[in-house]
This record gives structure tokens, sequence and C-alpha cells, in this order.
């Protein structure tokens, strides 16, 4: 491995990680989506899950995500209980993003145990073998290790890392995956329109996990593509071991039983924030990523099933 890689990989996380600690959300981005896919307030419930520690929430730095699913007809609000088969019945679809263990609430340093109990992992498996929808999100460490035992119920194993792709031209900035550079041309992708179809996605850092059996995969690193198990974050201690990735995913779906599963190794790509003092784009408002909220939409259709006959 190039040491200068390494060096501008590592300094570029840490840029990231200062940053991330500065967020606020970006409330005034707006993106157009077209036709909504349901009228307004009559899509399915979306519950984003505020009941394990979650560094993104529906009132907090997942904002402007539940704002565009709400423009886009969907129900949206925080989920705030444990995972029962009770519970789970308040929603359609569930949005898990960055969990983690109340030891790891403010101490992001190893060990990352399970933000989920056993019975909440297989209440989840159940309620989504029988219809529901999941789209669960891991970014770096230590939120892999918070969501791991939950997506390997599901067939994917987390890097407990700092995930970032072997394109040289992106050493300094968001990774980028372009249709056939990472990017998958699939049904997700192409939407149900011309206009829904998605060429570009921006990623902010982020994690990188095997694909489940059967899984679909959306974004795929690159040769060279690196993952640095850092033993304590933001950032990256010395020690911390290299994982090659390359062929290793950072979003992909596949279907269980009746239901359908998201999963997605960065949460910045999903939301708009401003950054640092200088309140810096990142996230579906930063420069290359304007295709991102597309995306968003086009997963959430398809979790949803919007326009699909027998819903």
């Amino acid at each position: 491995m190039n040491r200068g890689f390494l060096l501008i990989v590592t300094g570029f996380i840490s840029a990231i990680s200062t940053l991330r600690a500065q967020q606020v959300s970006d409330t005034s981005y707006q993106p157009g989506i077209g036709d909504p896919a349901y009228g307004s307030g009559q899509g399915p419930r979306v519950g984003i899950d505020e009941a394990h520690h979650n560094f993104h929430t529906a009132g907090g730095r997942y904002q402007p995500f539940a704002n565009l699913l709400r423009r886009d007809g969907y129900q949206v609000g925080g989920f705030t209980r444990s995972l029962s088969a009770d519970a789970l019945r308040e929603v359609d679809l569930l949005v898990i993003a960055n969990p983690v263990n109340e030891r790891n609430a403010k101490d992001w340093s190893l060990p990352t145990p399970s933000a989920f109990t056993k019975e909440e992992i297989a209440a989840l498996h159940d309620w989504v073998e029988k219809g529901g929808s999941l789209l669960l999100i891991a970014d770096h460490m230590p939120f892999p290790g918070g969501a791991g035992e939950l997506a390997e119920s599901f067939g994917a194993v987390f890097s407990n890392g700092y995930a970032r792709t072997g394109r040289p031209q992106q050493e300094r900035g968001p990774d980028v995956f372009r249709t056939g550079e990472g990017l998958a041309e699939n049904f997700i992708t192409k939407g149900r329109s011309e206009d829904e179809k998605v060429t570009q996605v921006a990623t902010f850092g982020g994690s990188a996990f095997r694909l489940p059996e059967g899984a679909t995969p959306i974004l795929t690193f690159s040769t060279g593509s690196i993952s640095r198990e850092t033993r304590k974050a933001p950032g990256i201690t010395p020690d911390a071991p290299v994982v090659r990735i390359e062929g290793w995913s950072q979003g992909a779906v596949l279907t269980l039983g009746k239901g359908r599963v998201a999963i997605f190794g960065e949460a910045s790509m999903f939301s708009a924030q401003l950054s640092g003092p200088e309140k810096k784009p990142m996230g579906m408002n930063a420069p290359k990523a304007e295709q991102n909220h597309r995306l968003v939409l086009n997963l959430l259709h398809w979790l949803s099933r919007a326009g699909e006959a027998g819903r």
C-alpha cells in the first residue's frame, strides 16, 4: 500500500470527522422531486429509529431526509420504542441510521457491542420476512459495531472502520460513484422513468460491508479501496489494521420472504448538512451529490413498493 496514499486518506478522514462533529442540518435544502409518489401525508408510515442512541434522527441530522420523504407523501416520524412485534406494527418502513450501544454513546472506542438485543434482532427479522421494509445505515466506526449483529442477521458483514475508494482522483474529496465506475445500473438507479435515473452518487467516507448472498449491489468499491479499522474515532489510531475492500459494497438491496431490505455504509449521503464554521455543504446539498436525493427517493419507492400493483 502506498504510504502517501494512506497519509492522504488519513488526512481526509480526520477532516471529515472534524466537520461531522460540527454538523447542523441544512433545513433550507429542498430539491425538486417531480411528481410525488403519494398524496400529501397519504403514503406509507416511515419510522426513523431514535431508540438506540442514534447519531441521525428525524428531528436532528436527518431532518432534511425526513422532509424530503414528507414532500414525496410519506408519513414520517421518530421511532422511539424498542424493536418488538407490537412496536413494529406502527410502521410500514423502518429507517435505522447509526445506532450504537449505550457504552459508545459518548465513547467512540473499542469495544463496540451491538446496539440491539438478540430479541430485538429476531423481532425485526421476523417483521421483514412478513412484509416489512428496512433501510439500515451504518457509517464509519463505531457504527458498524453497533449495527453489526443486526446486519449479519441479513447476511451483511461490516468492516468496523473508515472506508475509502482506491480511485486517485477522489483522494481529497468525497467518493464519487458513477455508472460503470462503482455505481450499478439496475432497478434502483434506473427509477421508474428516465427523469428518475441516477448516474452519479457522492459519499463522504463511511464503511464497507461484504454483500449478503443474493443481494443486488448499488455501490461497489474499486480496486485499491481500503478500510482502516481504528480503535478509536474520530480519526484513525496509528495501529489501525488495514482491510482491503475492493469488491465490497457501500450500498445494496435484497428481499427476504415478503419483505425488503436496503443496507448502506454511509449516512451523510442521505442528509443535507452544513459543517464547520464555514457552513460547508455536506451530503445531498454538496457539489457532486446533486443526484443523491434521487437515489434516496428511488430506494424508498422500491422499499415501499410505490406504484406496484397489489401493494
